[in-house]
């Protein structure tokens, strides 16, 4: 891990690394889901490219949401697209009546064929510094918040895709409405059902806070989710619920309820997809200011995304389970420059070298627990003045701990020992 001063604030390293499952009476391997739905990793590198703005560039975002990082150990190569991207630019426009000129407008071949060719990062966040090759495999999109302006009523009748006015509009068009989304997502399948050699992923809008049109904002991704692809004959279209997963925190805007029983979720959970929609409002719960949600709102979108891919992954592939992905590291407010060393593999001991917490220096260790049930940890730092025992640690299934090391020890040389039993 090099070290990097960035005078007069501090730099910040982050060393991800996840443990097995290891109790009493048990083999101590990794559990592997099997069975209908496999919310494993894929077995080889996996390209994805994700249609998104200033939202989805903070949930990328290795000090934000980590969406990045999270999909760097789940085995996906990432690229995206930004504002200014592509042929006429089309990557400035992200709403919903955008997507029928993205995918179905009369210059959509020219647009796909770049995006599906696409391997630069359009902001920054963790990806393999290798491109294994090939088009984009994992189409991913998502409109910004004010999408979720839909105005009208949910029972509105659909119009035809020919005589629908939000093709190729923007939000504030004044044709965003519940109907006319609908008759542009509905219009979608007609391209995707030819490409069935993409995964489609459709992300949800973020939730604004004014509370004018959340129940129409309600009810149409429940639409998309529970009904938009029924009698579709392919696997190769998904609905991440992003909008349901921001309207529940916990206690806060900058507290989240990923892996709580209540609130609102779209996630894996007891071994099955659940969309829980009964725990919280139909507003933004992590905003602060603007409607931008907050890193711990993103973070709570990746922790319950990456299954979910995973999932839409191997419906649409039929791959085999690979070792589960551990979240990425915790946000950082600082600007700063930072290293990070991430596994793909879990084990039950790490030594992890060359850390620093003296000198303007921090060192974060990040412990994944992959597994279903419980797992105890134990850190220790080994220094030049002998051995320090650290925080013990019970990290749920499903869950990680940080640990900063600098509340234990500072010096400018330590090692860090991680064990699990």
């Amino acid at each position: 891990m090099s070290r990097k001063l960035m005078s007069p604030i501090l730099c910040v390293a982050l060393v991800a690394l996840v443990i097995p499952l290891a109790t009493a009476g048990t083999s101590g391997a990794s559990s592997v889901i099997y069975g209908a739905d496999n919310p494993n990793p894929p077995t080889n590198t996996t390209k994805l490219v994700f249609i998104h703005h200033s939202c989805g560039e903070n949930w990328l975002n290795d000090f934000h949401g980590g969406l990045g990082g999270m999909l760097q150990i789940a085995n996906y190569f990432v690229s995206d697209t930004n504002y200014g991207w592509g042929p006429d630019s089309i990557g400035d426009n992200t709403d919903i009546g955008h997507w029928w000129s993205w995918f179905r407008g009369p210059d959509s071949a020219t647009y796909t064929a770049a995006l599906y060719n696409e391997s630069g990062q359009n902001c920054d966040y963790s990806r393999p510094a290798s491109d294994p090759g090939g088009e984009n495999k994992v189409i991913m999109f998502k409109s910004c918040y004010p999408n979720s302006n839909l105005a009208g009523n949910p029972g509105d009748p659909v119009p035809d895709i020919n005589s629908n006015p939000l093709r190729g509009q923007a939000w504030d068009s004044g044709h965003l409405t519940v109907a006319n989304a609908k008759g542009i997502y509905i219009d979608l399948l007609e391209y995707f059902k030819t490409r069935t050699d993409k995964l489609f992923i459709a992300v949800t809008a973020p939730p604004v806070q004014d509370a004018t049109y959340a129940s129409n904002a309600r009810a149409f991704n429940n639409w998309l989710v529970n009904d938009w692809l029924d009698g579709y004959p392919h696997n190769n279209v998904f609905v991440f619920d992003f909008y349901n997963v921001l309207t529940s925190n916990g206690g806060n805007a900058y507290v989240n309820d990923a892996g709580a029983e209540t609130g609102n979720h779209h996630r894996w959970y007891n071994d099955a997809i659940q969309h829980k929609t009964d725990g919280g409002g139909n507003t933004a719960a992590y905003a602060d200011g603007d409607d931008h949600p907050t890193p711990e709102g993103n973070q709570k979108g990746t922790a319950e995304f990456a299954a979910l891919l995973n999932v839409a992954y191997n419906r649409f592939s039929g791959e085999s389970p690979g070792p589960p992905p551990p979240p990425p590291p915790g946000p950082s407010t600082r600007q700063c420059a930072h290293d990070s060393i991430g596994v793909t593999a879990a084990d039950y001991t790490w030594y992890l070298a060359e850390g620093c917490t003296s000198g303007g220096f921090e060192t974060w260790v990040l412990v994944q627990n992959p597994g279903a049930d419980t797992a105890s940890v134990d850190l220790t730092f080994m220094t030049d003045e002998g051995e320090m025992a650290g925080p013990h640690l019970e990290i749920d299934g499903g869950s990680r701990e940080t640990v900063n090391v600098s509340d234990t020890v500072q010096t400018y040389n330590v090692s860090t020992k991680v064990d699990s039993t």
